[in-house]
């Protein structure tokens, strides 16, 4: 039984608006009807895989817990980091985790915001790799290259391959090249893309860390070994992940090993790279138009025209190789050839101390979500929404009073010592440090519309006395 390991940590930022570091590309709905994150878990819920190890941060626990819960897939651990460190020792970390219940174990390691339309050639290229693990190789799966891809780094072969899903000899990783190298690459049959998924033996893996970064071991086994369970994930200890280096497996190990394998693979992949990896992988028309939400497209071609939020219409007429995502506090416009500069739009935004940059509007908690409608000096004013059976803290505020009207549902109330129903179209007042909590005892979402009013209305103006989420007094909401 081969263990997937599902890697989702990560945060983008070349699919801005749209993915940022709050809620980054593998959670949100690109292609298709699922997220990346639950595509990714779909693709391994079939009998020959075990249930996933999952790798995240705190900041995204909650949202990966909801999201596996909805395509009914269970994870065997959902593993905390607390702090990004790069897949290097997020990979450890599972490898370590797993040979402490099954020496035997045999890991597929693969990131979640990955595209892989063709499930079933993905699961047989995988088995087709089993051979060269079950001797003690290290296989890597390379993707068949389309056209010369600048945005990828390569894998240069022994000997072109094959067959389809023969594993073959890896003679060396290739940096990310320019577009004359890639095409020369293209044109000889040995080089595919790196896709970054990996299939091994857990005691493979781990002994090749012992041999090429040693001291990485012994600070990841000191995280597990000082981990704490929390509500159904495992956190891994703060103090020696800390001074672990920041790394990718191909650098700490991949590039070093002598025993590894490749399997090719021509069924389809993109790991969604850019706002035109989106438009390829989408569906266009005859024109390559590709539309989402409420767009219009009048006399365009190959373009992409995208409104991600609720009232929102984007409109484009005359356009070509043009991209267009607009959300209701951010709009990108760039040329389909630059689609690989939207992180530097990014950092400039950073750099300017603009929130776009890393936080959306609706600001995902592990009770619900919410969003602000208006914010002025002394009040804020935003609609919430919190999931059927889901409690925000015990809380109080220093410098705010709120009244909270519920518009959808019903909310149970508890402020000081009193406790009540309010339904749609009543309201409440929760006074200037008054201790309460708002609760969903229902079976359907509730939503109210919160007003807040004081000297200060930032969300760091709390205090918390319990959270059935185990949240201490830095976290929000």
């Amino acid at each position: 039984m081969i263990t997937p390991v599902i890697l989702s940590g990560g945060s983008g930022t070349r699919l801005w608006p749209l993915s940022r570091k709050a809620y980054p590309k593998q959670f949100v709905q690109l292609i298709g009807e699922e997220t990346l994150f639950q595509a990714s878990a779909r693709r391994v819920d079939s009998p020959e895989f075990g249930p996933p190890v999952i790798i995240t941060n705190s900041d995204f626990r909650f949202i990966v817990k909801d999201q596996i819960a909805a395509i009914s897939v269970e994870a065997e651990t959902i593993l905390i980091e607390p702090e990004a460190r790069n897949t290097a020792p997020a990979v450890l970390a599972a490898a370590l985790q797993k040979l402490r219940t099954d020496p035997d174990s045999i890991l597929l390691v693969a990131p979640s915001d990955h595209v892989v339309p063709d499930m079933a050639a993905f699961r047989a290229a995988v088995q087709a790799g089993l051979s060269a693990v079950h001797e003690g190789r290290l296989v890597t799966f390379g993707i068949t290259p389309t056209y010369p891809e600048t945005g990828y780094g390569y894998l240069e072969l022994a000997t072109p391959p094959e067959g389809e899903t023969a594993p073959v000899a890896l003679t060396r990783f290739v940096e990310k090249p320019d577009a004359q190298r890639a095409a020369e690459m293209l044109a000889t049959g040995r080089y595919l893309w790196n896709s970054g998924i990996f299939l091994f033996r857990a005691a493979d893996i781990v002994a090749a860390f012992r041999q090429h970064t040693p001291e990485m071991v012994s600070q990841v086994e000191a995280a597990l070994d000082q981990a704490q369970s929390d509500i159904g994930f495992l956190r891994l200890a703060p103090e020696p992940w800390a001074g672990i280096s920041d790394i990718s497996i191909d650098h700490a190990v991949m590039e070093k090993a002598d025993n590894l394998s490749v399997v090719p693979f021509g069924a389809g992949w993109s790991d969604l790279g850019g706002w035109d990896a989106v438009w390829r992988e989408g569906v266009h028309d005859a024109q390559g138009v590709q539309l989402s939400g409420q767009a219009t497209a009048i006399d365009c071609s190959d373009v992409l025209l995208r409104a991600d939020t609720e009232n929102m219409v984007v409109v484009g007429i005359g356009l070509k190789d043009i991209i267009a995502v607009a959300m209701n506090d951010a709009v990108l416009v760039a040329h389909k050839s630059r689609a690989q500069d939207v992180k530097l739009a990014v950092d400039a935004l950073k750099k300017q101390g603009v929130r776009q940059a890393t936080d959306l509007p609706k600001d995902h908690r592990p009770w619900g979500w919410f969003e602000s409608l208006a914010v002025g000096t002394r009040f804020q004013v935003k609609r919430i929404h919190v999931h059927p059976g889901a409690a925000l803290s015990l809380q109080s505020h220093f410098h705010r009073s709120e009244h909270w009207i519920v518009v959808e549902g019903t909310a149970k109330v508890t402020v000081g010592e009193e406790t009540r129903l309010v339904t749609e179209n009543e309201s409440i007042y929760i006074p200037l440090g008054a201790v309460h909590r708002m609760e969903n005892p229902g079976k359907v979402p509730m939503v109210l519309i919160e007003v807040q009013t004081g000297s200060y209305v930032g969300e760091d103006d709390i205090v918390r006395y319990e959270d059935i989420y185990a949240r201490g007094q830095g976290a929000k909401g």
